[in-house]
């Protein structure tokens, strides 16, 4: 039976509709009918192909909630109608020495949902099913699809990169990725400050659980930030005064990027590190049971993304949103 959906056709072009036949489940695969799906900025990259991965055509979405419809001979975890979540990663080798760390996410053989295969802007998708995550009952499903890749993407560097409850935080940008970041910081019981280069953002930062704001654009607001916090995380996908945001950590303090600018360029000395014992990181997405460990933090925080729902058939205009910064703060497709 085909599966339809909404596929990039090529570079920066519309979505239109497209068909493909799926073909057998292979004995881990799990079939999964489509609820909701999340625009992530990464598949606006990929539309793009702005990192020169992409074959077209493909179907677009990774961070997705369903239900269970079917599945391999290999399958024992799932069953018929499971609520079931998937996000960026669709498989790995499940061999190698860092999927054997928990660290699949790390595996060379690591398959994305929707690189060289079709992905969530669809009825039904299909990924290995120790890649479908079970849903808690405490999450809604149209908020908990963006936590599926935007929610562990932030999880992942404040648990992994030594920020405790007394850690000094800061978000940098208010938007799909840092508006979840702000709310698991404050969960973990940080100090928050967020960071944007929209003044306007202020009030909305405070609502999400962040008592202090930085207009980044002021260099006055930013010289005062100077020595104060132990981590930042930086979330846009555009590139940033690196230098600046190093001199907002204290002492062997922590720079962590987790957006994806295309042309970014870190032009700083290694003096900037050494002289204070200071880091920058990279993070990316995480293992299954970083996931799982997420999902289950989230359900007991009460966290899920601020959404703006759309019908899947608008997703052009869903996208357009997303491109031009309107998105409050992440937009989910509903099938």
């Amino acid at each position: 039976m085909q599966i339809h959906g909404h596929a990039a056709f090529g570079a920066k072009q519309q979505l239109m509709g497209f068909s493909y036949e799926p073909g057998e489940l292979e004995p881990h695969d799990v079939e999964v009918r489509v609820e909701f799906c999340g625009i992530c900025h990464s598949d606006i990259h990929l539309i793009d192909n702005d990192w020169a991965m992409s074959r077209y055509p493909f179907i677009p979405g990774h961070e997705i909630v369903g239900v269970v419809t079917g599945y391999g001979s290999a399958v024992s975890r799932l069953k018929i109608g499971q609520r079931v979540g998937i996000g960026w990663q669709a498989a790995s080798c499940m061999e190698c020495e860092w999927c054997m760390r928990g660290s699949e996410n790390l595996c060379s053989a690591s398959v994305a949902t929707c690189i060289g295969r079709h992905g969530g802007y669809a009825e039904r998708v299909r990924v290995d099913s120790r890649f479908a995550f079970p849903i808690p009952d405490g999450l809604d499903s149209a908020s908990a699809a963006p936590l599926l890749c935007g929610g562990v993407t932030v999880y992942s560097p404040l648990r992994n990169f030594g920020v405790r409850s007394w850690s000094k935080v800061g978000i940098v940008g208010i938007g799909g990725l840092g508006h979840l970041a702000i709310k698991f910081a404050r969960a973990f019981g940080c100090e928050v400050t967020a960071f944007s280069s929209r003044a306007d953002k202020e009030e909305a930062s405070h609502q999400l659980g962040a008592p202090h704001f930085v207009y980044s654009q002021d260099p006055d607001q930013i010289a005062r930030a100077a020595d104060s916090l132990d981590f930042v995380l930086t979330t846009p996908h555009t590139d940033l005064d690196w230098r600046a945001y190093l001199n907002i950590l204290r002492p062997r303090g922590t720079l962590c990027t987790v957006g994806a600018p295309v042309s970014a360029t870190l032009n700083f000395s290694p003096v900037f590190l050494l002289i204070k014992e200071k880091r920058i990181c990279g993070s990316n997405t995480g293992g299954r049971a970083t996931i799982e460990e997420m999902l289950a933090f989230a359900a007991r925080h009460g966290i899920g993304a601020t959404v703006e729902i759309m019908p899947m058939a608008y997703v052009n205009a869903a996208l357009e949103k997303v491109r031009t910064g309107k998105a409050r703060f992440r937009m989910v497709l509903k099938a």
